[in-house]
Order: C-alpha cells, then structure tokens, then sequence
C-alpha cells in the first residue's frame, strides 16, 4: 500500500509525521511518500518536495507567488500521479490542498483530508466545492462530521492533536517560578498574534488591566508575545493605557503563561482551545473593522452561534464573548475578576473544560490511521 502525504504549514506536518508513524504500527508495510517537512521525513515519508514552498501569509507574499505555486501544482500533480498511490492525504491548507486534491481526483485518485474548513461558522457553500475534492474528510471537533451529512462526503472525527499534546502541564506555582512571576494574582493577556488584532485589541485589553489593577492592587500580568515585531505596538499601548500595571512580557511560551495565570484574557481563536486544555478559566474578547464586523455579525456570514472553542465544544457555554461594542474595559473586567479571585467561579468553566478534553483526547493520530484505512478498505468493498 502506498500513501501520498501533501502537509502546507509546519501545524500540518507535525500531525503528518503523527498519522504516518500510526499508519507504521497499523500497517508496517505502507509506503508514505510526500510534500513534507522535518517532522514527516524523521517518521519516514519519502519526500518529493519540501513543505516550506508553500509557506507563504499574506496577499503581499502570496501574490507574486502565484505564478510559482500553479507551477508547483501541476509539477506535484505529475509526481504523484507517477506514484500510483492508493490514496493521497492532504493536510490542512485548504486553499492549496482542495485545489490539487479536485484535480488528483479527475485523475481518478482517492482523496482524503484532515482538518476540517470551518464550514460551521462561515462560507458553508464550500462544501460543494469540498465535495468535489475529498471522498473522505476526517474532523478534530465531535460536531463537525454532521455538517458533512448527505454531501457524499464521508466525514469522521479523530480527536484533536493539541489534546493529545498538552498534556503535562506545570502547576501554577512551578510555572510562575519558571517564568520569574511572584506567588500572586495572576492575569495571561493575549491579544492575537496577528498586528491586526494586537491593533485592535491591546488597548481595551490595557484598559481592562488599568480597572483590575485599581481593583486588585497586587495584580500581575503576563503576555506571552507571539512575534517580535508585535512587542512595540503592544509597549505602547501598555504605556499609554496601563503604565503602573505589573506587566510582564515573554517571547512565546504561551501555554506557560496559561499555567501560570488564575485566568486568562484573549483574543478569539486557537489560543482558545489551548487555554482549555491548560485548564485556565477565560474571558474572551474581539474587535475587528467595522466593514468586517457588520459582514461577519450583522449580514449573517458568520453562522455559528458562538465565537469561541470552548462554548462550541461545550455542553452549555461558560466563557463569556465580548464582541466589538461590548468588548470594553468596564464589560471585560467585570467578567474577570471573578474568575480571578472567586475558586467557584473559576470551577464552573473548568468542569465544562474537563468534559471537552476527555472528547478531544482520543489520540488524533492513531484515529486517522484507523479511519483512513477503513476508508480505503470500504471502498474496495
């Protein structure tokens, strides 16, 4: 048995490597062969190219690419089609990968993708042109194969891979000494890893901690900054906003941060559901462009009926959402001090946080080993 491999970001090919090493023990005569990085090549995937031609962000990058990533695809196209795999697995990268899987498929190749557009909160039409790409579409939440219901599209759900590896995190008191945080009242702020959300959000959420800091005045905060360029943008708005706040900023270690926070003020997003699984109890917050807004939240774009992970993932929502208007300091810092110094607060997300996990952790890269071999198995039948 042969399996084409076809990661579009390092996220892809950490799971990639994952699945393929799964497929090894469930099979240990499969031959994975592939678009790949270091984690895929370290479990064994032969490699027909290297990931990082596709790893382009933003219009500026992306388009002087074009002309590079359509040659790509026909030269990859060509490559795999050569292979003669049983299948071909793609990962992630949707607006990539369901172009070239549509195409490997009029070349009369089975297809499958893992990680699931999020088609339950917006642009659901996509599934048409998902339909035409994939045979097979494994999902990391529990609620999402049902939107797959009646498509043709066989859906399951494998868990989710960060589940499965956040796993041992430090307590409070070892991850604030890790971090050279004093044993107190501790505030995680993360306003995006994107300079658009950073924009948007430092100075409500540096507002948000001036109110706090009046209110509990041994407050700490700690921002873990996603990327260098970001720390200025967010030193000036603390400046300006919240100078006498005991702020603290780390380069990355977001999930220490977490552990080391009472609660966790955020921005809408992954960092959501990382949060979750550290166990720290959130509020969460977003401001976008007004245009942007109004398209997502009042033209009906967005379809889902919350924002955040964990309110999606729940049995009843416990994280509060402050969007746009709402999300101003009084609003934010209201929701928050609770969870900072009320235990029982705190407990009433963290029971609904602990349910998620125990969905989520099912081991992500031995359920699509599992399910993409049931797959091809049914369809030979």
């Amino acid at each position: 048995m042969r399996l084409v491999f076809v990661a579009g970001e390092l996220s892809g090919d950490q799971l990639g490597g994952a699945i393929i090493e799964a497929l090894q023990r469930e099979n240990p005569q499969i031959d994975c062969v592939g678009l790949t990085g270091p984690r895929m090549d370290a479990a064994g995937c032969r490699s027909l190219g290297s990931i990082e031609q596709l790893s382009l962000m933003g219009l500026a990058e992306i388009l002087p690419a074009l002309p590079r990533l359509f040659r790509l695809r026909a030269e990859l196209i060509e490559q795999i089609v050569a292979e003669r795999p049983d299948a071909v697995v793609s990962i992630d990268a949707p607006d990539f990968n369901l172009g070239l899987q549509q195409r490997l498929r009029d070349r009369g190749l089975r297809t499958v993708h893992v990680v699931s557009p999020t088609i339950w909160a917006w642009r659901a039409g996509r599934i048409k042109t998902i339909r035409k790409a994939v045979e097979q579409m494994l999902c990391l939440f529990p609620f999402e194969p049902a939107y797959y219901a009646g498509s043709g599209v066989r859906a399951d759900f494998i868990g989710h891979p960060l589940a499965d590896e956040i796993v041992a995190v430090p307590d409070t008191a070892t991850a604030r000494a890790s971090l050279g945080l004093a044993d107190r009242y501790t505030l995680a702020v993360l306003p995006g890893s994107r300079s658009g959300e950073v924009r948007h959000l430092a100075p409500v959420f540096a507002q948000t901690v001036a109110r706090l800091t009046e209110t509990l005045p041994g407050l700490q905060v700690v921002t873990p900054v996603a990327k260098p360029a970001l720390r200025e943008v967010l030193d000036a708005q603390i400046r300006q906003w919240a100078p006498a706040a005991d702020w603290h900023r780390v380069d990355g270690q977001a999930h220490m941060a977490m552990a080391a926070a009472d609660a966790v003020l955020l921005a809408s997003g992954t960092a959501t559901l990382e949060t979750l699984l550290v166990g720290r109890p959130m509020v969460v917050g977003y401001r976008t462009a007004p245009l942007t807004a109004w398209l997502m939240l009042k033209a009906g774009l967005l379809k889902a009926r919350h924002v955040s992970l964990p309110n999606l993932l729940s049995r009843a929502p416990t994280v509060p959402e402050r969007l746009q208007a709402a999300c101003h300091p009084q609003r934010l810092s209201a929701d928050l001090l609770p969870l900072l110094t009320d235990p029982a607060a705190r407990q009433v997300q963290l029971d609904a946080f602990a349910d998620v996990r125990s969905q989520l952790a099912i081991n992500a890269a031995t359920q699509a080993a599992r399910a993409i071999l049931g797959g091809l198995a049914a369809a030979k039948t």
